[in-house]
């Protein structure tokens, strides 16, 4: 599976650089969002912009694992990128009620942004 990583303080993005999304790909995926938050990040960014096809809303099931890691955490879990047929697939498998879904990156960090002032101003987050 081919991947790239783009690490900033407060979030991480993962960009999945295949043009198919596919239970061959999935496991390293979610093996992947498990070491991100084993790392500490509790914001993650997928972004699927590279994808073009995914033919089984199993194969995108592995979203809920990288949403419920985030959440557990205190973070947000956030997917950008999705062309029309993935997003398709996803409201038909109601995946969208469960998972935070916008339209491109800069949405995407602009909401963990929101979220994490939001904490602070809750104090909900140590300052350290």
């Amino acid at each position: 599976m081919k991947f790239s990583t783009d690490k900033h303080e407060k979030y991480v993005v993962l960009k999945l650089d295949e043009p198919r999304f596919t239970n061959d790909n999935t496991p390293a995926l979610k093996s992947e969002f498990i070491l991100l938050n084993t790392e500490g990040y509790r914001n993650i960014v997928l972004d699927l912009s590279e994808v073009e096809e995914c033919n089984d809303s199993q194969d995108l099931s592995c979203l809920l694992v990288g949403d419920r890691l985030c959440k557990s955490a205190g973070g947000v879990f956030v997917v950008t990128g999705v062309n029309n047929s993935i997003a398709k697939i996803v409201k038909m498998s109601n995946l969208h009620n469960s998972v935070t879904f916008v339209n491109k990156l800069d949405e995407a960090t602009d909401l963990i942004f929101m979220e994490e002032i939001e904490k602070e101003l809750r104090g909900g987050v140590d300052k350290g």
